[in-house]
């Protein structure tokens, strides 16, 4: 009872000094489950934005202060109502995508973009409050990489939560280190990294250097995305454990550590959070990785990054989180009927607006204008707020690569597809694509077998 008691007075203290942030939507439909946002920041700053002291930054090996704000962890955890499992995926820092609003990019930049951008904004307009500049671009960028993530997978994020440096190295230091265990001998100056194969227990700057290392393995950013995996199922093993949460000093250092490191959205319920998920063991949280397609592509900008396809990205996460008692329909959504497509030409090709709406109403959506817009590259699907679900049928049915993306000026039940020279008529280059595909066996298995990651073991990596 004492130790109950003494465990219930700090997660109150936990809650009541949380930084949080205005990011999520709180008049988002609840789907029966929970998708949450795990974010690890590349940030040399603690949650409330103070700078990190240098000889801190030199323990951490931070490195020069070059993409600070990228986010080079992400993670979408699904969890059902119930609270009995959960599927953690993991989404590749390199991985080139449509970011709402700045085009196709790797994914970790979204964030900086989108701050950046919003930064600038603010400035321009005569904001001159730097805490409030700060404050609102962290959070133009944290929504933008929620947007990035909610197109990419399909999955709606109900909840939000951002890691930094410091704040992973404490953390790990607060529940006295997580068991690791390595195939062969690392040595990586890059990160650090300075182990013998076998198993470890790690904290602090060594767990740091274990989870960002990526020179020097086979596959580079994927055995980091798996050593990431696995560091977390033997963190969430040692919580899961009771060892920590029934141990008052534990306890007690690792609210502290999550205080000064980890923000969270508003609104989100920690202590309900808690409770419902009492009863998950370690067995029943696995950890996935998206697929992909080329593991070394050459982006026009952006140096190497790794190909993925969005459909086939949508297509593994609802296989992952789709209620396991019920077949999904074979089509979702609201009824193409009640969505209007405006349709915009930027490739100075002669009545393609018109060929495509064609092809759209064809398809059960209903006609609206057609007209040009200025030249564009991409192919972009603009909705309003509420109307991203119409959006991917659109941009399904267009079956073009096209992506989707916010647009408070759209009225709403409309769409705007804005047509850019990638856009194909012809449905060979669908087809090329899919069977240019790699087979499933490309995707990032667990080490070793076909089987997930899960929290019920130590798993060995590269």
């Amino acid at each position: 009872m004492s130790l109950t008691g003494y465990a219930w007075a700090a997660m109150q203290g936990l809650v009541n000094g949380l930084t949080t942030t205005d990011v999520i939507d709180a008049n988002q439909p609840a789907d029966g489950a929970r998708d949450i946002l795990l974010v690890g920041m590349d940030s040399r700053t603690d949650a409330q934005g103070n700078p990190l002291p240098a000889d801190l930054l030199a323990q951490l090996r931070a490195g020069v202060a070059d993409g600070e704000e990228n986010t080079d962890t992400l993670i979408m955890v699904h969890i059902p109502n119930d609270g009995s499992k959960a599927v953690a995926v993991s989404l590749p820092r390199d991985s080139y995508v449509n970011i709402p609003g700045f085009g196709k990019h790797k994914i970790n930049s979204a964030y900086a973009r989108a701050k950046a951008a919003e930064r600038r904004k603010l400035q321009e307009e005569g904001e001159t409050d730097a805490k409030s500049i700060e404050v609102q671009s962290n959070q133009a960028g944290a929504k933008t990489l929620i947007q990035t993530v909610e197109q990419l997978t399909g999955s709606t994020i109900d909840n939000y939560a951002s890691v930094n440096l410091l704040g992973f190295s404490e953390i790990t230091k607060a529940i006295g280190g997580v068991d690791v265990c390595l195939k062969e001998n690392v040595n990586d100056p890059y990160s650090g990294a300075k182990f013998t194969k076998g198993q470890h227990t790690i904290s602090g700057v060594e767990a740091l250097e274990f989870v960002r290392q990526r020179h020097g393995l086979p596959r580079g950013d994927l055995d980091r995305v798996v050593r990431q995996q696995v560091f977390m199922a033997g963190m969430a093993r040692k919580v899961l454990s009771a060892g920590t949460l029934a141990d008052p000093g534990k306890l007690n250092s690792l609210t502290d550590a999550v205080k000064k490191s980890v923000v969270l959205n508003q609104g989100w319920d920690i202590l309900g959070f808690a409770q419902q998920m009492k009863g998950l063991t370690g067995g029943q949280l696995e950890f996935r990785t998206i697929p992909v397609v080329n593991m070394d592509y050459s982006t026009p900008d952006d140096g190497q990054a790794i190909q993925v396809d969005p459909n086939q990205i949508r297509e593994f996460v609802r296989g992952l989180t789709a209620p396991a008692q019920s077949a999904q329909p074979a089509e979702t959504g609201p009824a193409k009927s009640a969505t209007t497509v405006d349709v915009r030409n930027g490739t100075g090709r002669e009545g393609l607006a018109s060929t495509v709406l064609q092809s759209l109403t064809g398809k059960g959506f209903t006609g609206g204008q057609t007209s040009n817009t200025t030249s564009r590259k991409s192919t972009v699907v603009r909705y309003p707020a509420g109307g991203q679900e119409a959006a991917q049928q659109v941009a399904d049915a267009l079956g073009s690569g096209a992506t989707i993306e916010q647009d408070p000026t759209v009225t709403k039940g409309h769409v705007v597809v804005l047509v850019g020279s990638d856009y194909s008529t012809s449905p060979s280059r669908v087809v090329q694509q899919a069977a240019a595909a790699p087979p499933a066996s490309t995707q990032a298995p667990a080490p070793g077998s076909d089987e997930p990651i899960t929290a019920n073991g130590i798993t060995c990596v590269n």
